[in-house]
């Protein structure tokens, strides 16, 4: 009796291990094939640890908003991001919520990361897509072309991020227009 109830529950088990993960990347590239793209300016970050393992940290400069009353607003509090783009066609903060929006896509779901308290106060927001992941055996070129450009005022860096109803995937990070992927290519095809 016990063995005619362990295989179908193994089999159950094994379902389940393989249903999970596959609906978190089905979700993830649904949100990179219907998400609006927005473009994220990348802001200079400690050019002594900018990877851990297989990723490029990334810092952004739309991470702030400025808000009438402090005390509204902690450490942690989960919030609704509503962006927009401005003249050159970054994103931007248009508004900062607590309460989900309904009637809206272009939102992605967030952090309070700190607040500093003045007369307008401001609340700096740390976004749920902060990494670059890419093959191990390219992090070292991408970390060098990274941190250039970072530091380079006559460089522009940015992230591609899709965003799709609070979802976001970063699906690019660019350097003057071209993907730091094909800059690693093109570095090692012709090594100086």
């Amino acid at each position: 009796m016990l063995s005619k109830l362990a295989l179908p529950a193994f089999v159950l088990m094994v379902l389940v291990q393989l249903y999970v993960p596959g609906r978190m990347i089905f979700q993830k590239e649904q949100v990179i094939m219907d998400g609006k793209e927005f473009r994220f300016r990348t802001a200079p970050i400690d050019p002594n640890d900018p990877f851990r393992g297989k990723y490029i940290t990334l810092s952004f400069n739309a991470n702030e908003v400025k808000v009438q009353d402090s005390v509204d607003w902690y450490t942690g509090d989960p919030v609704f991001v509503y962006l927009t783009t401005d003249s050159a066609g970054y994103a931007f903060i248009q508004s900062v919520t607590k309460d989900q929006p309904f009637e809206l896509d272009d939102y992605v779901n967030a952090t309070v990361d700190y607040v500093i308290a003045d007369t307008v106060s401001t609340v700096f927001i740390s976004y749920p897509f902060d990494r670059f992941y890419m093959e191990e055996s390219k992090a070292p070129a991408a970390e060098q072309i990274y941190n250039e450009a970072a530091v380079d005022t006559n460089q522009v860096a940015y992230a591609v991020v899709m965003i799709k109803s609070g979802e976001a995937v970063v699906r690019d990070v660019m350097i003057d227009g071209v993907s730091i992927l094909d800059l690693i290519k093109k570095q090692q095809e012709n090594p100086q």
